[in-house]
């Protein structure tokens, strides 16, 4: 354990566990706490993006991950008496390597990014709550308290609140949470059903009064229960499961589903008030909001993990990277300069993306309960992969750059390709001779420098002991040098090493001392070769 870390993680969800492992894995000192003191807690998300396995690939952890979701998912609608099939495997996505959404259940993801931090030397420390926080230039303290009742006071370089919707971290920073609560609530519960639905698939009714899902990956019995209905109230905090359902309700909601089913066993059942809310600020001196912490929005289009990941892949290298920038302050600042905005955006979707799928208005509950059944014909023509591609695209965040940022140098106007402050494509490649795949040569921590065949070189000087490596394309015709962030998004463009070089030194990744150059190859070279596995 680490006396002072650089980088104090509050809340071990998803958000936090890839904030702490992206942070280890480009060098800083980390230490992660949960109030939880055991790891499982029913799952609220079950599908992961395309962006969301790309963004993670070079922390080594994609194989564990897919290996327990599903990558080729199925799903029927129910619409009225009409069922239609559909899957949701390769949806024409050329540009990456993950052209499909994955189901997996927020449990797992934890799980295995738990592992891969436990690795590295860092355990999660469970039974821990965040009571207090005061900062100052220097740096911030943060007092834990655990479940004996023992208190410690931790300081640390950054403190990032990744505590979920009804954040400590974020009350203690007085940020202001703005938004408001939803009419509608969702019902969650894990069930044994005696019926004829095939379990390998994703099961999904439209009607009048909103949406349920039935999915063969409950973790309390085998079938998972999901569905929208008018809010009853009730004091739990938002986001978390609160009051049990009576199993006459949950009978109730699958009779009006249109599902032909007898509930059996109910192993657990939990109504969960919603919200849609943005923090004011994302960063306050030496503390930074994460997922949840940050916004929070209804579960529509499995928007929740997913943005939370990315803002941490986001900011989880910036932090160490500040140390040594140019301009730290600049570093740190264009998180939220860059995330926020599309937490806003994300916001919008899933606001309007839950008002067709749940609201009680009569507008979108006269679309799912009769204009839904109307189109059931057509529905298969219009999710082939050609044309589920762009849902998918703008579901997953692809469209997401960063063009504005101040991490963003264009030196190269005009050109073909992606431009500074964008996504990475996939694309197949010739380096060093051998074909491969783009994404294949950036797999693993650092940044990463796109050499075209006749660009100038990069001499060790400019790379050396930094968290760089330079790949010469000689499939690219051209003098053009590309830079990629440890994020995936292009962070310089240009044909000259001199703005090469003062770019790597704006975002800090420049000649480091000894110790912190071995532990950071050393943890390169770690998520590489579990990448690879």
């Amino acid at each position: 354990m680490t006396d002072r870390p650089d980088v104090l993680v509050v809340g071990a969800g998803p958000a936090g566990l890839t904030t702490a492992l992206q942070a280890c894995a480009h060098g800083a000192s980390v230490r992660i706490v949960e109030r939880r003191r055991e790891p499982f807690r029913p799952s609220r998300a079950m599908i992961v993006h395309p962006r969301t396995l790309e963004s993670l690939r070079p922390l080594g952890v994609v194989e564990r991950l897919l290996r327990r979701g599903d990558p080729s998912p199925s799903a029927r609608l129910h619409l009225g008496r009409r069922v239609v099939s559909t899957t949701l495997a390769d949806v024409a996505l050329r540009d990456t390597a993950f052209p499909h959404l994955t189901l997996l259940r927020q449990a797992d993801v934890e799980q295995v990014l738990a592992e891969a931090l436990e690795e590295r030397g860092v355990p999660v420390e469970r039974g821990v709550a965040a009571v207090g926080l005061a900062q100052d230039r220097a740096e911030a303290t943060v007092t834990l308290r655990r479940d004996d009742g023992g208190a410690e006071p931790v300081s640390c370089g950054a403190v990032a609140g990744c505590d979920g919707q009804d954040s400590t971290v974020r009350r203690a920073t007085g940020i202001d949470w703005r938004g408001r609560a939803y009419r509608e609530e969702v019902v969650l519960a894990d069930l044994d059903l005696d019926s004829d639905l095939d379990a390998g698939v994703l099961h999904v009714a439209a009607g009048r009064d909103g949406l349920v899902f039935l999915f063969a990956l409950g973790e309390g019995a085998p079938w998972r229960l999901l569905a929208t209905r008018p809010s009853r109230g009730g004091d739990a905090p938002f986001g978390q499961p609160g009051q049990p359902v009576p199993r006459p309700e949950l009978r109730e909601l699958l009779d009006v589903a249109g599902f032909d089913v007898a509930v059996g066993r109910v192993a657990w059942s939990a109504r969960v008030r919603l919200q849609h809310r943005l923090a004011a600020a994302f960063r306050h001196g030496r503390v930074f909001l994460v997922g949840d912490a940050a916004h929070t929005h209804s579960p529509a289009a499995a928007q929740g993990m997913n943005t939370g990941i990315l803002d941490a892949v986001n900011l989880g290298w910036k932090l160490p990277f500040a140390a040594h920038a140019d301009e730290p302050d600049t570093m740190l600042d264009s998180y939220e300069r860059e995330r926020r905005p599309v937490a806003r955006q994300v916001l919008a979707l899933t606001h309007l993306v839950f008002f067709a799928e749940a609201a009680g208005h009569p507008a979108p509950a006269f679309l799912r309960g009769t204009v839904a059944p109307l189109l059931a014909p057509v529905v298969p023509s219009l999710t082939r992969p050609t044309l589920l591609a762009p849902v998918v695209r703008l579901l997953s965040q692809g469209w997401v750059r960063y063009r504005g940022s101040a991490l963003s140098s264009e030196r190269w106007a005009g050109g073909p390709g992606p431009r500074a402050g964008d996504r990475l494509p996939d694309e197949t490649v010739t380096c060093d001779g051998m074909r491969t795949r783009l994404h294949r040569l950036t797999a693993r921590p650092g940044v990463h420098v796109l050499l075209a065949r006749d660009a100038e070189e990069v001499g060790a000087s400019v790379v050396e002991d930094c968290p760089v490596s330079v790949h010469r394309l000689t499939s690219r015709p051209g003098r053009r040098m590309v830079a990629v962030r440890p994020d995936g998004h292009v962070g310089f463009r240009g044909t000259a090493v001199a703005d090469l070089t003062a770019w790597l030194r704006l975002v800090g990744a420049r000649a480091r001392s000894a110790d912190t150059a071995t532990q950071a190859a050393d943890t390169a070279t770690q998520a590489a070769d579990t990448a690879e596995t």
